[in-house]
């Protein structure tokens, strides 16, 4: 519902430097103008587009990750998903920075963090009513990947959580989910951050930023290093 292209820019260009890879990043349609499932779609055909046309973006086809921050890491487990079950493309790795996973306000996290955190739940029930527009979706698993019947068959993942987080305990949740289900899943869960921290290393120079940051870079790099991708 919020923000563009300008947004993550900062993040985008230091993963693009310090890994190095080529990132492409998408301009989805926005909700409410474009509720569910507009902009995931968007998303899924501009991967498709990216692995279909590697001379055009000088990307290797057989060496992609896709990732996100909040609404975008909520897009990037769906686009593996819809990968998954519609037949590509592939990825060597998912990122999911501070995900939403699921459309469900009855955690601790919420309880804990439903207010003073920058993310709040009163922000967030505001934000899942105009993204679905009808509970008919609340357990779709392309809207909450968390309510997926099966998560096996996914890309290896990183998760990121904050512990000043509403959506602490549902990214977690994921990332369990995934594991037990035989993904490789690394979380890292900073109990000192708050939601979207990440993003926050240019302009607020918060150091734990930073480290976030280079956790992300060193698993990029590891995910497109493996032979086996």
């Amino acid at each position: 519902m919020l923000g563009g292209l300008d947004s993550p820019e900062g993040t985008l260009r230091h993963l693009a430097n310090d890994v190095p890879c080529v990132v492409v990043s998408v301009g989805y349609r926005l909700a409410p103008e474009h509720p569910f499932p507009a902009g995931l779609e968007d998303c899924y055909a501009a991967t498709k587009y990216v692995a279909s046309n590697p001379g055009m973006f000088g990307v290797d086809p057989d060496r992609i990750a896709v990732g996100g921050r909040s609404a975008g890491g909520n897009l990037a487990a769906a686009v593996t998903l819809l990968a998954r079950d519609r037949g590509g493309p592939s990825f060597v790795h998912q990122l999911l920075d501070v995900p939403i996973t699921d459309r469900s306000f009855d955690t601790d996290s919420y309880s804990e963090n439903a207010t003073g955190y920058l993310l709040t739940r009163e922000k967030m029930v505001w934000f899942w009513r105009w993204y679905l527009q009808t509970e008919l979706h609340d357990t779709n698993p392309y809207a909450a990947p968390l309510q997926s019947d099966s998560l096996s068959g996914l890309p290896p993942a990183t998760v990121m959580t904050a512990g000043f987080d509403p959506l602490r305990d549902e990214g977690i949740a994921y990332a369990n989910r995934l594991e037990d289900e035989g993904m490789e899943v690394h979380l890292h869960n900073y109990p000192d951050m708050i939601h979207g921290f990440t993003g926050r290393a240019y302009g607020a120079g918060v150091s734990r930023s930073f480290e976030a940051l280079d956790e992300i870079g060193d698993r990029l790099r590891s995910a497109f290093a493996d032979p086996s991708a």
